[in-house]
Order: structure tokens, then sequence, then C-alpha cells
């Protein structure tokens, strides 16, 4: 059935990415980055069935060669970490022909990027293995009017309270702010690209009579109890195909069974919350806690008690009522919607705690890295002051000291970007409050995931005690229902 995959991603110099190489690839082509004279021949890469470039109306003709196109990127960004390409990889509808797909991602190029200055470069690949794909590379930079490259950012100058620039001495230039040319960098945008393409897509399948959809947005989003599979790719797909088990599809196979589970009960969920809704018309002020009560009872009445009225039970059902008279909780949707908020709060706190921890990932490497840089200047000092014929000796003895040298050197002027002086102490201090906001939020999480886990078994609990009774009530109707 036709699935849902949008990813975005940067092609940058800076992760030793080159735009040319990544377009010779994806395309199947032999291509030479004249940035650094390496020719890239992929012409023996199989299953490519359909390229093509789309430029914008006041692009130069000639950029619909690809090796044109990228090599004047190449040249245009002159950063050793410059950003150069954005691609954006799309699942295709198995639904539609591979005619029918190559038009629509044509159309939605068009629309999207190209028309708002980006020129795009098309490789739709399909190996017949039920995973038809296309790759967009897309420029980083705007196209101008007149065919030149636009700028990715300008400066803005500051100005005092008099209208004048304000000089800061300490880096000998006027204070200014970056601005963005283009909007296409804001997360925003990433969200309205995947939007488009479920619009794109669905409206496909509508023209020609498919009744299947796509949706970019999340289960939890969606609002379906239903957990993702992860993405196989290529090659484990293919070796799932031949039979060989893989640690994803291993988890994958997992995830359906608990679907499976969770669809089963959520279709019993459906009848519990049916006959309650009727227990509940019966009385004259009902509430969740009356109606339990009046189970638990009326079951002990009638000589038919179910496990939550023996003595060493009788704490589960005394929790039940005490929590939802607690919580104001009059029926199962409000205890579901407690519950249903308490996982959500999780989800905050998780998604708080992402760019912490990638943050401090950040902060550990720029802190290795100068450990690595003081501890073995001297070391590089001696070397690079050393007469020529004693340096390869010299270099062998203490060839370990001085690659992480060289590496931390170089890491070091990539974070730093022309600044002087190391923020040693800033990077100590502000790894110190991340730590401390960590272990704030993780502990937040602990708690919150224990009260979530009492509030599951109170919830369980409830339709436990509810359900003995829908059965029964049912085998009187004598209704063919299995809960």
């Amino acid at each position: 059935m036709a699935i849902y995959h949008l990813s975005i991603k940067i092609i940058s110099r800076g992760r030793g990415k080159s735009a040319v190489a990544s377009s010779a690839y994806r395309s199947g082509e032999i291509i030479k980055n004249e940035y650094d004279g390496i020719t890239h021949d992929y012409t023996r890469k199989r299953g490519i069935v359909h390229t093509a470039v789309i430029l914008p109306d006041h692009a130069p003709r000639e950029y619909q060669d690809r090796a044109v196109l990228w090599n004047e990127v190449e040249k245009i960004e002159k950063a050793k970490n410059s950003q150069l390409a954005r691609e954006i990889e799309l699942a295709l509808p198995i639904e539609l022909t591979m005619e029918q797909n190559t038009s629509l991602v044509h159309e939605y190029v068009k629309k999207h990027f190209s028309s708002a200055g980006m020129c795009a470069d098309i490789a739709i690949h399909d190996t017949k293995n039920g995973n038809p794909h296309a790759h967009i590379m897309l420029t980083m930079r705007p196209i101008g009017h007149d065919g030149g490259w636009g700028t990715k950012q300008k400066k803005v100058y500051i100005l005092d309270g008099d209208g004048n620039k304000i000089y800061d001495p300490k880096k000998r230039q006027y204070k200014c702010n970056k601005i963005q040319t283009t909007d296409w960098n804001e997360q925003t945008k990433a969200e309205e690209w995947r939007s488009a393409w479920t619009d794109t897509v669905n409206a496909v399948l509508e023209k020609h009579d498919r009744t299947e959809r796509i949706d970019h947005r999340s289960y939890q989003r969606q609002g379906i109890d239903q957990i993702p599979t992860v993405h196989l790719g290529v090659a484990v797909s293919q070796m799932e195909k031949r039979g060989i088990k893989t640690d994803r599809g291993n988890i994958n196979r997992d995830i359906e069974i608990t679907n499976q589970k969770l669809r089963q009960l959520n279709a019993r969920l459906t009848k519990l919350k049916t006959w309650l809704e009727e227990e509940q018309q019966s009385t004259a002020t009902p509430t969740l806690a009356d109606v339990i009560t009046n189970i638990l009872t009326r079951q002990g009445q009638a000589g038919k008690p179910n496990r939550y009225t023996a003595l060493n039970n009788l704490k589960s059902a005394s929790n039940v009522l005490n929590f939802i008279t607690a919580n104001n909780i009059t029926n199962l949707d409000g205890l579901d919607e407690k519950l249903s908020s308490m996982i959500d709060n999780q989800f905050s706190i998780r998604d708080k705690l992402k760019p912490i921890e990638r943050r401090l990932k950040v902060l550990d490497e720029h802190l290795k890295q100068t450990g690595n840089y003081t501890e073995f200047m001297e070391t590089a000092k001696k070397h690079r002051k050393m007469k020529p014929q004693y340096q390869d000796d010299f270099y062998e003895t203490h060839r370990r000291e001085l690659t992480l040298f060289t590496t931390a050197e170089n890491y070091l002027k990539g974070v730093m970007n022309g600044k002087t002086g190391l923020p040693i102490k800033a990077w100590k201090t502000e790894r110190e409050k991340l730590t401390a906001d960590k272990k704030r939020l993780n502990q937040e999480y602990v708690n919150l995931k224990n009260e979530t886990a009492t509030v599951e078994k109170i919830r369980s609990n409830a339709y436990d005690i509810v359900s003995a009774e829908t059965r029964e009530t049912e085998r009187t109707k004598s209704k063919d229902i299995v809960l």
C-alpha cells in the first residue's frame, strides 16, 4: 500500500561530502569535481529509471547539465564547511505507474522548489523490490533574476540610539546581525514541504481513482493508537526478501504483533464504553465511581463476586475508586484523557531533553578536542621547529600525539571560525548548567513514568471491573460477542 516517507538532509563539505559526487551517485553518471579534481564514476549503478534537472525560469540554461550545475555550486561555495545542497528523499506510491510517479515528482518540484528560485536535480530509483523512491537535490542559494547566484544571508548593522554603527574593539569590526535571505532553512518550511507532498500524492491517487491515501503526520498526531515501524532501507529490505532476518526486521515484526494486540484491545474498549454509557444512562447522577461501586455491590449480593471483591484484592478496587474520585473523573473517557495527558507530558519532557543531550555531546567533543590540543601542543611545536631531516623520525615516535593534535587543531579551527581564544570556561559553565537541567528533567521523567504506570494499572483495573459485568449483560442479551 502507499506509504509516507520524506526525509530532508543537508549535503555539507564540512562533513566530507561533495555535491558533485552526490549528484553522480544518484544519477548514475560520471562527473569530474573541478573543486578537488576527483572524478566520480557511477555509470555501473543499476535501478535508475529517470533523471532530470528542473531550473527556475531565470537560471542559466547551461545548468541543465548537472555536471555544470554542481561544479558551479562547488565553485561559489568557498568555505571548507559550506552547505552545498539540500536533499529530499521521497517514497513513491506503488499504486501508480512509473510514468505517473515521474509526473507527480515533477509537479511537486516545480510548484514548491524551482518556482521559489532553487535548481532541482531529480533521480528516480526503482530496483523492482517494492521500494520506488526519488532523490531531489536542491541548491542552497537562490538564483537571482539576473541569472547569478544570490546570497544565503546578509549583514544588518546594529545601530545606536543616534542611528550610527556600533564598533566592537575586541572583534575589530562593527556589530551586526546575520539575516537569512530565504526561509528555506526554517522548521516551518520543512513541515510545509511534508504537508505539500501528502496533498500532491493524495490528489494524484484520487485523480487515478485510487482509494489509498498517505498522511505526513505521526500516528500520535493523527490520533491513531499504533506504533510506527522503522524504516528498513534498501539493503535491509533485500536481505529480508531473501529470508535473512535482520535486527530492523525483527523490530518491525514485534511492532506488528503489538499493533495487532492494540487493535484488539481498542475493539474491546469500544464495546466496554458503549455498555458503560448504557449503564450510566440508567443512573440518576451517574459517575464512574457510582457505576463501579454498583457493579461490585450488585455482584456481591448476587453471589457472583469477581476477583475485586475478594479480601486480598479490595485494595485494587479501593485505589480505583479513590483515584477517580480525587481527580473528578466521571467516565472512562475522562480516565483515558487523564492517562493521555500524562503520556503527553512524558513526550514533552523527552522533547526538552533531546536538544540538551545534543548540545552536551557537542560540548563534550569541544572539551575533548581542547584537551588534546592543550596536552600535545608542545609536542607539535617541537615537531614544527625541527629541521626537515629530523621531522620524520620524530613523527614516527610521536605519531599518536601529533595525530590527535592535528585533529584537535582542525576541529577547533572549524568551531571557532576565525575567532581567537578558546572559551573553555564558558563551555564548562554551559555544560554544568545543561547537566543539571538534564538531571532535573530525567528525574521528572522517571517520576512521571512511575505515576503513569500507576494510572495505567488503575485504568486497567477499572476496565477489568466493568468487563465481567459487560460479558454477563451481553450473555443475557444472547449476543455472540467475544470480549
